[in-house]
């Protein structure tokens, strides 16, 4: 086997094993937030969901800070009080919970992300809003031609560029105009990166009810492919569902149950973006590099978008497409991390992939 083969294949084995390992599994990790973020942090360390480990170790950013600059004292720094419970006991039951994700999932009719709303006249506004950048009129640049203009890397290279420049460019910031709204369903491994795009918020589910009702949780695409592999992967989920029901019925605090949830827990939310965001998350996640399950919503993103807007559908393409487009070598941007697949030549229909 190939070094470089090696390699890959050993982080996403990786990727596809952090499914079974509990939330609570030790990270580390470089953090760079301005004082002001921090002083959030801080005031907003105790309200939701929050865990105590939330509110330490925010303290102990405060502390360092203050030690750095004192001047922060004199800003209010003490947590805010959580607030109360928003559902009633009966309305958080297993009971309750197991009806939510019924009527959730039915509604999601097969799909990873659905598509729920979106600017009806997306593309027409899109037209009319280049128009205004230029100080066009329909007849001197039509509907077609501005699109283009905003969306078609071999009009404006810029989309093809690594950097991602895309605000940069006027005509480009007509994409802020166009929304779309997605309902999604993911595990918690998929979703704690999804989350990376700060630009596309969904509103995400407090934690709690999924210690109830059942195990509840996603099986990678490649896992399915083997039958003992798949019984194995479930035994390990299913039994930290077990192991939550013991705890609690022995007092543990459901705070400190919600560590043993497996990273494979369903998340189900709505998320919603414009089509500036969309574009370049898509452009991050069509690759075939990107995270699986995050590819798969986009793709079911990019899909139905092109049914409904054929014209902006066309250009919610991977990092290679754009470059393609553009103009721009190398075709792929991943160097030594190349896929070895040549998507840029494939529609979206055809896109298929395991890991």
């Amino acid at each position: 086997m190939e070094k470089s083969h090696a390699s890959a294949i050993g982080k996403k084995s990786q990727e596809i094993a952090r499914y079974a390992l509990p939330i609570g599994w030790h990270t580390a990790l470089y953090h760079t937030v301005s004082g002001l973020t921090l002083l959030r942090y801080w005031r907003a360390c105790r309200l939701g969901d929050s865990p105590a480990e939330q509110e330490i170790v925010a303290r102990q950013m405060i502390e360092a800070l203050l030690r750095h600059d004192p001047g922060f004292e004199s800003l209010p720094t003490e947590p805010l009080p959580p607030a109360p419970a928003p559902l009633s006991e009966s309305a958080n039951s297993a009971a309750a919970r197991r009806e939510f994700v019924a009527e959730f999932d039915a509604s999601m009719e097969g799909h990873v992300s659905k598509l729920i709303d979106w600017s009806e006249r997306a593309e027409a506004l899109l037209a009319e809003s280049v128009r205004e950048i230029l100080c066009a009129s329909p007849a001197s640049l039509s509907d077609d031609q501005a699109i283009a203009l905003a969306l078609d890397p071999a009009c404006n290279p810029l989309l093809g560029d690594s950097l991602n420049l895309a605000t940069l460019d006027k005509a480009t910031r007509a994409l802020a105009h166009p929304r779309y709204i997605f309902r999604k369903k993911l595990s918690h491994s998929a979703d704690s990166q999804d989350q990376r795009h700060r630009m596309t918020p969904g509103s995400r589910p407090y934690l709690a009810p999924s210690l109830r009702g059942g195990p509840d949780y996603i099986v990678p695409a490649l896992i399915l492919e083997d039958s003992a592999i798949e019984r194995l992967y479930r035994q390990a989920v299913e039994s930290a569902w077990e192991a939550i029901e013991r705890l609690l019925d022995r007092g543990t605090s459901p705070e400190h149950a919600l560590y043993l949830l497996p990273n494979a827990v369903a998340i189900r939310f709505t998320e919603s973006a414009d089509l500036m965001s969309l574009r370049h998350k898509h452009a991050m996640r069509l690759c075939y590099n990107a995270q699986e399950e995050i590819w798969r919503a986009s793709l079911d993103e990019a899909r139905q978008i092109q049914a409904i807007h054929p014209r902006i559908g066309a250009w919610l393409l991977p990092p290679c497409g754009q470059r393609l487009a553009a103009g721009a070598k190398p075709i792929c941007p991943e160097g030594s991390r190349f896929c070895g697949v040549r998507v840029w030549t494939m529609k979206l229909e055809d896109y298929k992939r395991l890991i």
